[in-house]
């Protein structure tokens, strides 16, 4: 059943439609190559009420396209495929395992005067295949990281348990996904740093070298702040997907009121059982209680042979919370956990209120904000930064942005035009609402910069940009 939220259009009775899910579908054309066998290669299909018929159908279609494609350019198949209607976007993550998500074009619906019925205006170019294809990609990633990759599933049992898998994550996994809010992010998948002074960053590392030492169990370590990380022992590409399911999934599932001050500078005179604030948030929800279950979700990340499968502690002081990540071979006791909440509470609660005091000292010092004449977002490519002063809140159910979707639409085209050429590139948009849009890329770093000045003309505006990269960016090399 399609949930769509009408919006006042231009027109006073028009209505616009949001890009909505019409089906998600997986399959391997090597499962069943013989006619009558078509069903066999379908291993995921959403929405699962469809006829079988029409599954077996679409799935041929999807295989025909990228098949014909192939004789093109038999080295990259298709990529999405373009209707009135809707778009198609291809993707293969392992060989012969196809993934296929279809979205129906936004549209208006205007009204007809006599009683006709009214008349549907599809916008087919308002969808960018960079962000929707990143969204297919954003899928199996997750997939991955808690199944690990669908050859590995196949090894250990057969189809039948990688349509169990399937199935179980994706029912659940799809109902996340709110494709009226995918913008620019979505393609950068980027990490968010939190800003810190070398003194608390260092009590962090120091936090984090004696967790491992006492807790010799524990293989990998990520530290975060505000949502924001500040410490992973993790790989980039693996800390990427983790980071985006703590920040979407996990912690918004778990936000509940703090307590009124837990925030504020804690230091009680107490030492050894000093009152904390630490909890679970994955694994037992209560030590004390006798009933308590010590399982916990898994994990899997790269290593040197291929993947190793862990399991994922995250615990939680105040705005602080800890990822401990322990082979997957290993049973994690009450004992263990007692332990751990012994040990890291206390500290945990601790360093959450030097971050928040370091935090709450600089803010004072930098003085109170005005409301700029500019919001940007940033991306590095080479650690995967990102910073955005457009999107006030981006979770996996909700994304607020401060601007109009359509200068979201003109920063997706400006990074489509990035991604064509390798060469170091600015651009510079006059956008009909009297805004200016200005895109920098310079050594594996992009800028976006949206700006609010009517009456300014081309030089201004570049001055207006240099400013600001002197301001924000003062300590990166952005060529002019």
């Amino acid at each position: 059943m399609l949930m769509i939220s009408p919006k006042m259009a231009s027109g006073a009775q028009d209505k616009q439609y949001t890009p909505s899910l019409l089906s998600f579908f997986i399959y391997n054309p090597t499962f069943g190559p013989r006619e009558g066998e078509e069903e066999k290669k379908i291993l995921f299909y959403h929405p699962s009420e469809i006829e079988k018929n029409e599954k077996i159908r679409n799935v041929g279609l999807c295989e025909a396209i990228v098949q014909f494609t192939r004789t093109f350019c038999p080295t990259k198949p298709a990529k999405s495929l373009h209707t009135q209607k809707n778009r198609q976007f291809f993707f293969e993550p392992e060989e012969n395992f196809w993934i296929v998500m279809v979205v129906r074009n936004p549209m208006i619906e205007k009204p007809n005067k006599d009683g006709k019925p009214p008349t549907i205006e599809y916008q087919e170019e308002e969808l960018l295949d960079t962000v929707y294809g990143a969204v297919v990609r954003q899928c199996y990633s997750m997939y991955k990281l808690f199944n690990g990759t669908f050859g590995r599933v196949m090894e250990s049992g057969g189809v039948e348990l990688l349509i169990q898998k399937l199935e179980k994550f994706f029912y659940r996994y799809l109902q996340t996904l709110h494709l009226q809010s995918c913008d620019l992010l979505d393609v950068f998948g980027g990490i968010s740093f939190f800003p810190l002074d070398k003194m608390t960053y260092l009590k962090i590392q120091s936090f984090v070298n004696r967790v491992e030492e006492s807790l010799s169990l524990i293989k990998y370590t990520a530290f975060l702040y505000n949502d924001q990380l500040i410490w992973s022992g993790l790989e980039q590409d693996d800390m990427k997907i983790l980071y985006k399911y703590l920040t979407t999934s996990l912690f918004p599932r778990h936000s509940e009121p703090e307590l009124a001050g837990r925030d504020s500078p804690l230091r009680p005179e107490v030492t050894g059982n000093l009152l904390h604030y630490g909890r679970f948030l994955t694994g037992p929800a209560n030590l004390k209680d006798p009933e308590a279950k010590f399982r916990f979700p898994k994990i899997f990340v790269s290593a040197e042979d291929g993947y190793e499968e862990l399991h994922l502690i995250v615990y939680k002081a105040m705005s602080a919370a800890a990822c401990f990540m322990i082979s997957a071979n290993v049973e994690l006791t009450r004992e263990f956990c007692e332990q751990l909440d012994g040990l890291v509470g206390p500290q945990l609660t601790l360093l959450a209120s030097d971050i928040c005091e370091q935090f709450t000292i600089n803010r004072r010092i930098s003085g109170p904000e005005k409301e700029p004449q500019f919001k940007f977002i940033y991306f590095n490519h080479m650690n995967l930064a990102e910073k955005s002063t457009i999107h006030m809140r981006k979770t996996a159910s909700v994304c607020l942005t401060s601007v109009h979707p359509d200068l979201m639409k003109i920063l997706g085209d400006i990074n489509c035009d990035f991604a064509r050429v390798d060469e170091d590139e600015e651009i510079i948009v006059k956008a009909m609402t009297d805004y200016w849009v200005v895109g920098k890329k310079s050594d594996q770093r992009e800028l976006y910069v949206i700006l609010n000045q009517k009456n300014a003309n081309l030089i201004e505006v570049n001055e207006e940009v240099k400013r600001l990269c002197a301001t924000q960016f003062n300590n990166i090399f952005f060529l002019d």
